[in-house]
């Protein structure tokens, strides 16, 4: 029973998985590596590494993103130092399934809208740092 309600878990997350199943061909294919930790594929090299690096306008580079049960990191140690913080991201995959990206993503423009930071106040974020690190209530 055990057994089916996990492959319901993973089913249930699937498109998010698959967009990170596209990124990890793309990793795979520019020399990156993937390895499977505690059943959530976790990925980093190649041109993933390099988009990472180069982020976006709201965080900088970016150390990984969760997507589905798939963990693009920028390096291997970015790995190993974000995987609480991303695991927090994958139970909130398997808690909102397909629908976790649009609420991510509104979540964001509404923050963005309203004035306020998109990546740090953002709901999915904060629970995931109150319980990666509940000391950091603030960020730099």
């Amino acid at each position: 029973m055990k057994r089916a309600f996990r492959i319901l878990i993973y089913l249930w997350v699937l498109p998010g998985s698959l967009v990170g199943l596209a990124a990890t061909v793309l990793a795979l294919l520019t020399g990156g590596t993937a390895t499977v930790v505690d059943g959530v594929l976790e990925v980093h090299g190649g041109l993933i590494s390099r988009i990472l690096d180069r982020g976006n306008r709201w965080v900088g580079p970016i150390a990984a993103i969760t997507l589905g049960h798939v963990v693009l990191g920028s390096s291997l140690a970015l790995l190993e130092h974000t995987r609480r913080h991303e695991r927090v991201h994958v139970r909130q995959y398997e808690r909102w399934g397909p629908f976790f990206i649009p609420a991510y993503l509104l979540a964001s423009v509404w923050l963005l809208l309203k004035g306020h930071d998109p990546y740090r106040k953002n709901p999915f974020e904060v629970e995931a740092y109150a319980i990666d690190d509940p000391n950091q209530n603030e960020f730099p």
